[in-house]
């Protein structure tokens, strides 16, 4: 296994999610992983069902396209560097970018945690 197999095969899967493949995804996560949006308010230790955390994320969209501009995994953890482009569902374009954090037990993403600013989902004041 090379440094970011786990990460590149977790950033792989969620571009299959984008296009409607969420099976994938869904099979990186270990059994109770905690998953962690900004806008999502859990506790500490508290766990979201993975697939619905993510059918959660997909609804905010029409349409959504990331890249991922850096890839660094160390031991059990990893961080993804990312930029998205696309529509809300709203029909507003959004562009962001932002970070996430995976943690990992074996080959099963135990911790996933993003972070990105919020404020490029609210329509702008004219």
């Amino acid at each position: 296994m090379s440094g970011t197999d786990r990460s590149q095969r977790f950033a792989d899967a969620l571009q299959s999610l984008e296009s409607g493949d969420q099976e994938d995804l869904l099979a990186q996560f270990a059994d109770g992983a905690e998953l962690r949006r900004p806008e999502r308010k859990h506790g500490p230790g508290v766990s979201a069902d993975a697939s619905t955390f993510w059918q959660q994320y997909l609804a905010e969209f029409e349409q959504i396209e990331t890249t991922f501009d850096r890839i660094v995994e160390q031991g059990d953890e990893a961080v993804l560097e990312w930029h998205s482009t696309g529509q809300l569902a709203a029909g507003r374009d959004i562009d962001y970018a932002g970070v996430s954090l995976l943690t990992f037990e074996g080959d099963a993403v135990s911790r996933f945690a993003t972070y990105y600013d919020t404020a490029a989902f609210i329509d702008p004041v004219e």
